[in-house]
């Protein structure tokens, strides 16, 4: 499997941030680690192994990245007020410099040329990411697997809220979207999968509340729940990844 590894200065955040690249051709994946995680998880979590049939075959090329959730979500004695503008900041590093560099580097590699579009990856609080990527900036990112998120910014900045978190809370956002808006018939012709389980450590409530908005606003979304023995772990996310990998990167 071939591996690449960065080092970039972001003018989006202020200083240099790492990523790995696996693979030689296919589209591009972009991977947004569990919370607090590093751009080394996707490898030391052994989701490369996962993926590999994706990956050597030339269907996909994962990029992994840094979080900075130890500056804004898991920094609940800081600000709140700072601690969102500051995960902001991560949100355009990916949506205005890793995309941008994902889709030069994709387009090399195939012979492409345009814009594709990025599928978006996440388990846990990377999932959480993942989702609300996904949703806000449906021109970018064309496909999502959430796995084992919650979608209320709640968890992250408690009882505050201003127009900011808003951004941040699909639960929120989501539930206010008009049924006509723009939005709705860019996500249809997409495909996104969230799952959660009910066993151990996971937290169903806001998979379900996403699961209901969309169903109501008419927003196709595969929402799908697993059983009482299925846990906030790896080893659950490694079978999820392999059973909804194939419909994800159907044409």
């Amino acid at each position: 499997m071939e591996t690449q590894y960065f080092k970039n200065y972001s003018p989006a955040l202020g200083r240099e941030m790492e990523c790995k690249v696996y693979g030689h051709a296919g589209r591009p994946v972009l991977f947004i680690p569990c919370q607090d995680g590093r751009f080394f998880d996707f490898e030391n979590f052994h989701m490369t192994d996962v993926w590999a049939p994706w990956i050597e075959s030339g269907q996909v090329m994962v990029f992994s990245i840094d979080t900075m959730d130890k500056e804004t979500w898991s920094a609940k004695d800081g600000d709140p007020y700072w601690r969102i503008r500051r995960h902001e900041q991560w949100v355009r590093y990916i949506t205005d410099e890793m995309v941008p560099f994902m889709r030069a580097m994709v387009n090399q590699r195939n012979g492409w040329e345009g814009e594709p579009g990025v599928l978006v990856f996440g388990c846990s609080l990377g999932a959480t990411h993942a989702a609300n990527l996904y949703f806000r900036r449906p021109d970018l990112f064309d496909r999502l697997l959430a796995l084992s998120g919650i979608y209320d910014a709640a968890y992250g900045f408690d009882g505050y809220m201003d127009d900011q978190v808003y951004l941040n809370s699909p639960v929120h956002y989501l539930a206010n979207l008009p049924a006509d808006h723009p939005y709705v018939a860019q996500y249809n012709q997409k495909k996104g999968v969230i799952c959660v389980g009910q066993g151990p450590w996971e937290i169903p409530d806001t998979t379900f509340r996403v699961r209901d908005i969309c169903a109501e606003k008419g927003i196709h979304l595969w929402v799908d729940v697993w059983g009482y023995d299925c846990a906030h772990d790896w080893d659950w996310w490694y079978k999820q990844v392999v059973y909804f990998l194939p419909y994800l990167l159907e044409k």
